[in-house]
């Protein structure tokens, strides 16, 4: 059991290209690769962390690497990964998560960008990392990330990230930002749908959708042809009721500001959050421009599909990952320990012989090398 999990690696990431010249090559490249993998899995948020977990475990990961000058310095792991150009390494991620998994048709993939808080650099000027991720919500695996440059925003990265996905027959939710028309098109040109979150930013239409819901509430809900749908959660004292309206009369449609300029747009959506904790109730209500059609169940599921990239995603990373307070900043290292975080996520979610949170299965993979090696075989079959 113990060489195939690490064979697999080994073809998956047998691409990359060392970055170092030859005379500094002390350690390979594969045995540095596999050993953060490891390390991050179990527990390491800094390339120290690295480091410590190859000493701990040397004679463990003797058994299958050749480490001819023992364990790198976390000095190494930190100037290698800084060098790793991140789009082969991107590419490798995405080519294994591609292999050993099967992107469901239909299901939610969501688009949505992370800031990592502590990544700025005021001595250089430089602001926060933000990075967007691609998170499958019915596989529960991240797909894909890209770094946003540092003299742009979500709006670029978006499109970048969509292209080296296969997202044929699934439906892309992202937030307001990324409501744009050229994303849109973008999707719909492979082979997908979109639910966009419709916000000021697209003044016009905006205010039009907006209205146009005013006027079907004002109408007592007769002004136009519409579909519904509720769903009612109760938990920990708080109510959560939320209602969606679709129109997606296509004669009502067309007289929306600027919707000949949205690719496929065939249904606009409003869905209301009510929440009652005790005696306080908040309402708030939120709107959407999609390619799919009017049923309001499966847009309402779709829409609360998309909030899981938060809970499932972005609050692992900040609290089983510690990523906001992840420093590294040099070169590639941050986007590539962010792929090494990406990395970890997957495998041990998808670990189901332990029912325990994230947090927890990195400290049993650090105490236990049987169990880090389930983990590691869990996808790299």
């Amino acid at each position: 059991m113990e060489n195939r999990p690490i064979a697999s690696i080994q073809h998956h990431f047998s691409a990359l290209e060392d970055p170092r010249i030859d005379r500094t090559k002390l350690h390979k490249l594969m045995d540095i690769v596999i050993i953060a993998i490891c390390a991050v899995i179990c527990g390491a948020d800094t390339w120290v962390d690295v480091e410590s977990f190859g000493h701990a475990k040397l004679a463990w990961l003797k058994t299958f690497l050749e480490l001819p000058n023992g364990i790198p310095s976390h000095d190494t792991f930190g100037r290698v990964f800084a060098m790793l150009d991140p789009d082969q390494f991107q590419q490798c991620f995405l080519d294994w998560v591609m292999a050993v998994s099967q992107v469901i048709p239909g299901q939610v993939i969501a688009i949505d960008g992370k800031t990592l808080r502590q990544s700025h650099d005021k001595r250089l000027g430089k602001g926060a990392i933000v990075m967007v991720s691609a998170w499958a919500t019915a596989n529960r695996l991240v797909l894909g990330q890209a770094k946003v440059d540092d003299k742009s925003n979500e709006i670029t990265a978006i499109p970048e990230l969509l292209r080296v996905l296969d997202i044929s027959g699934c439906i892309i939710t992202i937030d307001a930002i990324g409501c744009q028309k050229e994303i849109a098109a973008d999707i719909v040109e492979q082979g997908a749908d979109y639910l966009l979150a419709l916000k000021g930013n697209q003044g016009r239409i905006h205010e039009d959708v907006e209205l146009l819901f005013d006027d079907l509430e004002a109408s007592q809900f007769t002004a136009y042809a519409y579909d519904y749908a509720q769903t009612i959660n109760k938990d920990h004292g708080r109510i959560e009721t939320r209602e969606c309206w679709t129109i997606a009369d296509a004669e009502v449609l067309r007289h929306l500001r600027d919707a000949q300029h949205w690719d496929k747009l065939t249904a606009v959506v409003k869905v209301r959050a009510e929440r009652r904790t005790g005696s306080e109730t908040t309402v708030e209500d939120r709107y959407f421009l999609s390619s799919l059609p009017g049923n309001a169940q499966n847009l309402l599921t779709a829409v609360r599909s998309h909030w899981g990239i938060e809970n499932h995603l972005h609050w692992v990373l900040d609290i089983a990952f510690r990523e906001d307070d992840c420093r590294i900043r040099k070169d590639h290292g941050h986007q590539n320990f962010a792929i090494l975080r990406h990395i970890a996520i997957n495998l041990l979610k998808q670990e189901k012989t332990l029912r325990i949170g994230i947090k927890a299965k990195r400290l049993r993979a650090g105490w236990d090398e049987q169990y880090l090696l389930k983990a590691l075989s869990g996808l790299f079959s």
